[in-house]
């Protein structure tokens, strides 16, 4: 992070009247990344499924098991014959494997939803049952598809799912490729490009929940929940306090981290095509007034955002609330904190050589990072 922005940040709190103390910002001495397995290939996601397990998928379409700190011999999903052939050909894609979610009733129910994009390179959402005689296998005849959106480039797919505290799903989707938002699909609102989704997948495909903001209004989608995003790679809800904080990966210039308060009752319009970050992008009417990051950077400093988590763990207590996030291209991580006044505060944490995909948080909270090389880690205390 250039001097030139802490300097501001540290004025714009003097002007406030505000005491900014040290422990406000983690010194990223003490702390260290250390590896937890190896040897995946791209990976692309870690999440738990309310156990100690650690699930990692790939971007090639396995999800594969860590369990007492080994990785299991067989991975617990294989949909690869799903996916395109470019998701294999070795080059750069943003097709494959997006992310996957455990129902918070999974103990119960044993239902997870998986986001990819098909061999036609459009998105899907589907379902998928634990195996009834393995704890360790999904069940592949179990498939259903929830819905399928039609991607009409390669890029920009989003693909981030995940259960807000509410028991509803949350999908985010990118603007459908190319350059510009050559549709126009941010502001649209009669399509899933370029949006926030909330569904309730308590049903043999989904419903719409009535207290979805756009209810009634024949010009919206009735899943929508938020607009304007450019490409939503990932998100997540803040365990603690219900918080959503959105990773949306920008264009030529700025790279932005937008926020959705825990009392929000949807319909935020977070800018793209209009703007990218607080900047003023295509000249065209927007679908509501726009809510503007709560951070931003130039692509000086990065050129895709990796949105991470707010550390709730036990290990690190000094570190509560605090949100970690990083650049995919830079390997750069930040930490951010919101002041009581309301004044989010965000500094560089630590400049690694990881290829960041993915953060990831345990079933403790503890918090995790992907390296598209290959390496899972976890955030630990320096020695």
């Amino acid at each position: 992070m250039p001097r030139w922005f802490l300097v501001l940040v540290t004025f714009s709190f003097l002007l406030l009247g505000i005491t900014v103390q040290s422990q406000d910002i983690p010194d990223p001495n003490r702390y260290q990344w250390v590896e937890v397995a190896s040897d995946f290939d791209s990976p692309i996601f870690l999440t738990h499924a309310g156990d100690e397990r650690l699930f990692v998928g790939e971007q090639g379409g396995l999800i594969w098991i860590i369990e007492n700190g080994e990785v299991l011999p067989d991975p617990f999903l294989d949909i690869s014959n799903l996916l395109s052939d470019d998701v294999f050909e070795g080059g750069y894609t943003e097709r494959g494997l997006l992310t996957f979610a455990f129902h918070p009733d999974y103990a119960e129910n044993g239902l997870l939803f998986v986001s990819y994009t098909d061999i036609n390179g459009d998105s899907v959402i589907a379902r998928y049952h634990v195996a009834a005689d393995d704890p360790n296998l999904a069940d592949l005849d179990s498939a259903t598809t929830l819905l399928t959106v039609d991607q009409p480039f390669a890029d920009h797919n989003g693909g981030y799912i995940g259960f807000g505290p509410d028991g509803y799903l949350y999908i985010g989707f990118g603007d459908g490729g190319s350059l510009e938002d050559p549709s126009n699909n941010g502001q649209k609102t009669d399509t899933f490009l370029s949006k926030i989704l909330r569904i309730d997948v308590n049903a043999e495909t989904y419903t719409v929940p009535d207290t979805n903001p756009f209810i009634g209004n024949a010009d919206y989608l009735p899943e929508i929940w938020a607009v304007g995003v450019r490409n939503p790679w990932r998100m997540s809800f803040d365990r603690a306090t219900g918080d959503l904080y959105i990773g949306d990966v920008g264009q030529w210039d700025w790279e932005e981290v937008d926020f959705q308060p825990a009392n929000s009752k949807g319909g935020e319009n977070y800018g793209w095509s209009v703007y990218q970050g607080t900047h003023p992008f295509k000249d065209q009417p927007t679908s509501g007034e726009v809510t503007m990051p709560i951070f931003e950077y130039p692509h000086a400093e990065g050129c895709a955002v990796t949105g991470g988590y707010v550390y709730r763990g036990a290990a690190l207590p000094e570190l509560q609330g605090v949100y970690f996030f990083g650049d995919y291209c830079t390997g750069k991580m930040w930490s951010m904190i919101r002041h009581e006044s309301g004044v989010w505060l965000t500094s560089l944490f630590i400049d690694s050589d990881q290829v960041i995909t993915s953060f990831g948080e345990d079933v403790n909270g503890e918090l995790y990072s992907l390296d598209y090389k290959g390496i899972v880690h976890r955030l630990e205390a320096a020695p």
